[in-house]
């Protein structure tokens, strides 16, 4: 299994559950649905295809939140070249479909009963971002949706809020895409039960992962460029920075991120042989470990980030972008701890869908 198109086979699975038989429609995400939906069978689909990532998640719902049912992700690169001529080129565009036409068939095979699919900022900030989108409906039958900045700041809340620590009075919470970073000052659990009523400020930076790293290049990078990056990611943030500074003064306030560097950093720290999700999620690392962990990615040189097991040959030439984005986060709103999450859109898309038709309610009746 490589790193750029896996099964997610470390997140916890159930046995599949046969499909019904009595479809009568299909929905416009271009899936059957049955005529009637059985709650013991609802069956949800969340989809996220972003800048560098085609990723899905199929669950049911479950006395604690929901049961992973299938998962995919695979590096597509959407947004290859997008920073420079402002579309999405034919091969981007290409392994975005065959992704896409996947997702499809395990969502057709694990008889899923409604879904949302969203596309983020590649597909906002392209002029062919519509046309692509139209695409995808013509050849892998999927309806894509494309949302705003603000509704996918507050799924990515939404997704990894239970990870903040109950105490916290304020939470800078933070998801490094690939063509963007969504940041949020999150209040205290006394604000509010819904993640997104506890949003005091938010953000979305024009910096990711693949923007950064085709600005500067990702295979020779260096202490003095690296800083660089740092320097000018850090001019990016300074205005949610600004907003935000009282978040820093709070008491219990701590840094919350996710995002594949951040879980990169995670799984290099504690040495894993291959990455594994369920030694990751909720992880805290300190201060110090995270610099030890950048300090040390710094150091290697391209070849060794490709033989790094939880970096691969795919992400090698995108990872110390990620890494400078972290740093400008952390030296904006110092923590001494910093929380780990892999999770984020996708299960803020299954937790909402699930609220909205009152999933966990219909179980206890």
């Amino acid at each position: 299994m490589t790193v750029e198109d896996r099964q997610e086979s470390d997140r916890p699975a159930v046995a599949a559950v046969a499909a019904t038989t009595d479809r009568a429609a299909t929905t416009p995400g271009g899936f059957a649905t049955p005529a009637f939906q059985r709650r013991s069978s609802a069956t949800y689909a969340a989809l996220d295809l972003g800048t560098n990532n085609c990723r899905l998640l199929i669950a049911r719902p479950a006395q604690h939140g929901f049961r992973v049912v299938d998962a995919f992700s695979r590096i597509v690169r959407l947004g290859e070249g997008l920073s420079a001529s402002g579309r999405l080129c034919e091969g981007a565009m290409e392994r975005a479909v065959e992704a896409l036409k996947i997702c499809k068939s395990k969502m057709d095979h694990r008889g899923v009963t409604r879904a949302r699919l969203i596309t983020t900022e590649a597909c906002r900030s392209a002029a062919n971002g519509v046309d692509f989108v139209q695409r995808v409906g013509r050849e892998a039958e999927l309806e894509l949706e494309i949302v705003d900045q603000r509704t996918e700041a507050s799924l990515a809340v939404t997704g990894c809020a239970a990870l903040a620590a109950p105490e916290a009075n304020a939470v800078i919470v933070f998801d490094i895409g690939g063509g963007s970073t969504e940041i949020v000052w999150l209040g205290g659990r006394e604000s509010g039960r819904d993640p997104a009523s506890r949003i005091r400020e938010w953000a979305s930076l024009p910096i990711g992962v693949v923007s950064v790293a085709e600005r500067y290049g990702g295979v020779e990078v260096g202490r003095d460029l690296f800083e660089r990056m740092v320097t000018d990611c850090s001019a990016a943030l300074k205005p949610f920075a600004d907003k935000a500074a009282a978040a820093r003064q709070a008491p219990g306030f701590h840094l919350l991120g996710t995002s594949g560097t951040v879980t990169t950093v995670a799984g290099i720290h504690l040495r894993l042989p291959r990455y594994d999700r369920r030694q990751v999620d909720g992880l805290w690392m300190r201060e110090a470990d995270v610099l030890s962990v950048i300090d040390e990615l710094v150091a290697m040189d391209y070849a060794q980030r490709q033989a790094n097991a939880c970096i691969g040959r795919d992400r090698a030439d995108l990872v110390l972008a990620g890494c400078a984005i972290f740093e400008a986060i952390r030296r904006a709103f110092p923590s001494p701890m910093v929380r780990i999450a892999d999770r984020g859109l996708r299960e803020g898309i299954l937790l909402r869908m699930m609220h909205e038709d009152r999933a966990w309610w219909r179980r206890r009746q």
